[in-house]
């Protein structure tokens, strides 16, 4: 990609609770729109935040559900493409979704089970994934790209 023209940030803090999920979608819609993002790009980056919140909160570890969740707003408006990245931060057990397999589809109904869609659905509405794990934290990362407006 082309050397970014604009990169516009934003960060907000949470504790790990399902109320503040909430928060955090306000505050992305909020963000996303003041930084020109599309509200279909914010929608799927919603979904995908909604999700590693989720996972964080039912998934966490004692330490995760003690601390706070940082989440950060990166939006690059280059040349050739817009990107908007989402990066949640969490205290919890080191976990690579990036490279987490994700739960096979049942074959019946008989063998469905609830829950185990957060990383397809992660997957499937972000243009790119990643993950590290530094300084005791979790840092996942999902993006999307669309194009510069005209």
């Amino acid at each position: 990609m082309a050397a970014s023209l604009q990169n516009r940030v934003a960060d907000l803090t949470i504790e790990a609770d399902a109320q503040q999920v909430r928060h955090a979608s306000i505050w992305l819609a909020h963000c996303g729109a003041e930084f020109g993002v599309p509200e279909s790009e914010i929608n799927r980056l919603d979904l995908c935040l909604n999700e590693a919140l989720a996972n964080v909160i039912d998934h966490g570890s004692p330490a995760a559900l003690a601390s706070p969740i940082h989440i950060h707003l990166d939006v690059q408006l280059g040349e050739e493409a817009w990107e908007a990245t989402v990066t949640v931060s969490d205290a919890g057990l080191a976990f690579d979704t990036t490279s987490a397999t994700a739960k096979t589809r049942p074959k019946t109904l008989a063998e469905a089970e609830p829950g185990g869609l957060g990383l397809v659905m992660i997957r499937s509405f972000s243009d790119w994934l990643g993950y590290r794990y530094h300084d005791g934290k979790n840092h996942l990362s999902f993006s999307v790209r669309w194009p510069p407006a005209a």
